[in-house]
């Protein structure tokens, strides 16, 4: 059974700077993806951010030159980093993995106040 334990999210003013970190533990195929989606209430999931095992990154375009993932393969950890923050990205963010299946976090909750 793969757990993600997910931190790092809070409230914060508009051009801010937050990071969120996702640890996963059990047994873990070497070769997965790891990465981001977020929810607003009312909305679909949308995806923030990938990064594989292999280091590929993908970004949502809303995303891009603000937010940077990263990961620590050894550690089975990534993170991200999101700078300049709008009150647009506000939503739960969730951790996920996938291997052989989808795993997801628990959802942490980013405010971004004007």
């Amino acid at each position: 059974q793969v757990q993600l334990v997910e931190s790092g999210g809070g409230l914060v003013q508009a051009g801010g700077s937050l990071r969120l970190s996702c640890a996963a533990s059990g047994s873990i195929f070497s070769t997965n993806i790891m990465g981001w989606y977020r929810r607003v209430p009312g909305k679909q999931r949308d995806l923030v951010a990938t990064i594989s095992s292999g280091g590929s990154i993908t970004y949502a375009d809303s995303v891009k030159g603000r937010f940077t993932i990263s990961r620590d393969n050894a550690k089975n950890t990534v993170d991200l980093q999101m700078n300049s923050l709008k009150p647009e990205d506000t939503a739960v963010y969730y951790c996920y993995l996938l291997d052989l299946m989808y795993y997801w976090g628990q959802g942490t909750q980013v405010t971004v106040s004007s």
